[in-house]
């Protein structure tokens, strides 16, 4: 019988195993996507070239080394895949910040990091994938390594997130800052039963100020009591932020009523200090304090309010000046209490 050639059929064998392993070689150098592989005993078997183009490092001096961290980082330590091919993924959080580490890794694990790249020159963020290979019998044989650079994108979010929390006028933590900051710093009080302290500044006036030089000037003096208040913070730990208008606040964690008073009449120097003059003299502030060694019933809008009668005080007594009071709170030890000045 003739062969009918109008319907050809070819019959496909199963390729060998070192054409699908040359195939496979062939896939990873031709993705656009950063990516290498170490073998089971932590030896790099692929290079591809968007990983060289990355790293600014050729395949042909990490091929069959351990030395893939010198594309990444100035001295030797674990690059992702080396924490999952050696089951080290206890050891996540010393080496990556902890973005996707899900308690199931059959997918692999994705970090986020910044790397110092020593042959480009600069760093970069990196985004990166690792997942194992495992073989028919549930060796493993490999691990991958893909990288993804969001140097730009992270930039901008950090720059967003800035914005987020800076009030725009005078380049302090905004109100939004301020509370979560607050909310914080008085639940780590309530755990560690030591005292916290806040400060509630007002501009003296200052309506008067505005209509008599106009709110450009109104917006220049604010910008310059924020400057004042920044410069006289003395510890790292303290907060001063725009609660509004022509108010402040500052939080003073472990700080004591004394310390409190003590920073209070510090800021309120500073701004006298500054010499804004207005057409009756000086702009001058009032300052409220409160502080508290809170229980855990207690709410933190206690020390709020507490800081804002002392503000109000310290206005009907003639203002520039500083007006204090405690908020009733259990003992607590004598250590856990710093004042401003012991920075």
């Amino acid at each position: 019988m003739d062969e009918d050639k109008s319907s050809p059929i070819v019959a496909l064998r199963p390729a060998a195993p070192e054409a699908r392993f040359s195939f496979a070689i062939d896939l990873v150098q031709s993705m656009v996507v950063p990516t290498f592989v170490l073998d089971h005993e932590g030896i790099v078997r692929i290079w591809n070239r968007a990983c060289e183009k990355l790293t600014g490092i050729p395949a042909s001096e990490v091929i069959g080394t351990r030395d893939h961290w010198r594309g990444f980082y100035e001295s030797a330590r674990p690059c992702l895949c080396d924490l999952v091919l050696n089951d080290r993924l206890d050891e996540f959080e010393t080496f990556y910040a902890a973005r996707a580490l899900s308690q199931d890794h059959s997918f692999g694990v994705h970090a986020e990091n910044w790397c110092v790249m020593p042959r480009l020159g600069h760093n970069l963020y990196l985004a990166i994938d690792a997942g194992s290979i495992f073989d028919a019998e549930g060796r493993l044989v490999a691990v991958v390594e893909t990288l993804r650079d969001m140097t730009e994108q992270h930039r901008a979010q950090s720059e967003l997130a800035r914005l987020a929390s800076q009030d725009a006028l005078t380049g302090l933590p905004n109100r939004r800052t301020f509370d979560e900051r607050l909310a914080f710093e008085w639940s780590r009080a309530q755990r560690d039963g030591s005292s916290l302290a806040l400060l509630m500044l007002d501009v003296d006036r200052f309506k008067e100020f505005n209509d008599s030089l106009g709110h450009p000037a109104g917006d220049a003096c604010l910008r310059t009591i924020g400057r004042a208040l920044g410069d006289a913070i003395a510890r790292a730990t303290d907060l001063v932020a725009r609660y509004g208008g022509e108010e402040f606040a500052v939080i003073l964690p472990q700080t004591s009523l004394s310390g409190a008073g003590q920073m209070a009449e510090r800021l309120r120097a500073a701004v006298e200090d500054r010499r804004i003059v207005r057409p009756e003299g000086v702009v001058t502030v009032s300052v409220g304090g409160s502080c508290a060694c809170p229980d855990r019933e207690a709410l933190p809008e206690a020390l709020l309010d507490l800081a804002d009668q002392a503000l109000y005080q310290a206005k009907r007594d003639g203002r520039n000046r500083v007006v204090t009071r405690e908020l009733a709170c259990a003992p607590r030890p004598a250590s856990t209490d710093r004042s401003w000045s012991a920075s």
